[in-house]
């Protein structure tokens, strides 16, 4: 009997682990859809509605404005997305500089038209709302 009790917490504490396994895959994989759709407004230009479409955190942190103007400054230049290829996705629950939450922290290989071998970084977060919605981006050379 004692046996079994021992191979039934084994398999509990194996099933516990998959589950948590399979949940932080799930929320990568929806955190990773709604940046998807995020980077599309940014790759067309509409920077102001991107703003909009990020979290809260993001819009208390920079003004619309703001955000508009560093995009205008640094990422219009680099020209349009040529190829985007996600690199690796880690889910975590805290990030520097931001509220204690839930995470994913994305970075792509990004070529574009007049910067190719860029890096960038985007990491959205879970709303309130359930809703993953982003709250950082940073773009960068490789190798720097």
């Amino acid at each position: 009997m004692k046996r079994y009790v021992t191979l039934f917490a084994l398999i509990c504490m194996l099933s516990a682990f998959v589950g948590v396994a399979y949940s932080a895959d799930e929320k990568e994989k929806a955190a990773t859809d709604a940046t998807t759709q995020w980077l599309a407004v940014v790759d067309s230009g509409q920077y102001g509605e991107s703003w909009f479409q990020a979290s809260s955190f993001f819009r208390g942190a920079i003004s619309k404005e703001q955000w508009k103007s560093a995009l205008d400054a640094a990422r219009a230049p680099l020209g349009k997305v040529e190829s985007r290829q996600l690199k690796s996705a880690t889910y975590t629950t805290k990030v520097p500089g931001a509220p204690p939450g839930e995470y994913v922290v994305l970075e792509y290989q990004t070529s574009f038209d007049r910067a190719p071998g860029m890096i960038e970084t985007v990491t959205p977060m879970l709303e309130k709302d359930g809703k993953w919605k982003v709250s950082g981006y940073y773009a960068k050379r490789a190798g720097q």
